[in-house]
């Protein structure tokens, strides 16, 4: 670092890096030390006698790799949480969620006439109330009851 602070303050200055990161060409080294003004050490940045190490990025590549794997459903576990269920899906979202699913299967059954209209508004009002856990169990339902047309 003490070789020529003089020489590698300018030239640190013209470069826009910081001083550690202007380095001398060691077999220049006779014209570097003669080199006084910002315009020699210009032409000698120029000649490529003096130079700058190129800035360390923080690499992407293992942030990436996990995306990849989070993608996938891996590193999800019990241990990898943090933050309630509720937290991680909100209360709000889930039924949301829960209840478009249903509502268009309802619908399905309702175009395909599998089910009469009397039928759907029943099964909609009861979805709308919370009664069904899933798309699955409106199945059940439908099934244990007899409420499908008969063809």
């Amino acid at each position: 670092m003490k070789v020529f602070p003089g020489q590698r303050r300018i030239a640190a200055n013209v470069l826009k890096a910081g001083l550690r990161r202007v380095k001398f060409d060691k077999k220049k080294l006779a014209e570097i030390k003669e080199a006084i003004t910002r315009e020699d050490i210009r032409k000698l940045i120029k000649e490529g006698a003096i130079y700058k190490i190129q800035k360390h990025g923080i690499t992407k590549y293992r942030a990436r790799k996990i995306k990849i794997q989070k993608s996938k459903g891996r590193r999800k576990g019990k241990g990898s949480r943090k933050g309630s269920k509720n937290s991680r899906l909100k209360r709000k979202r889930a039924w949301i969620l829960s209840v478009r699913v249903q509502r268009k299967f309802l619908k399905e059954l309702k175009e395909k006439k599998i089910i009469p209209s009397e039928t759907f508004t029943e099964i909609y009002r009861k979805i709308k109330g919370g009664y069904f856990r899933s798309k699955r169990h409106i199945k059940i339902y439908l099934e244990e009851r007899g409420l499908f047309k008969k063809k």
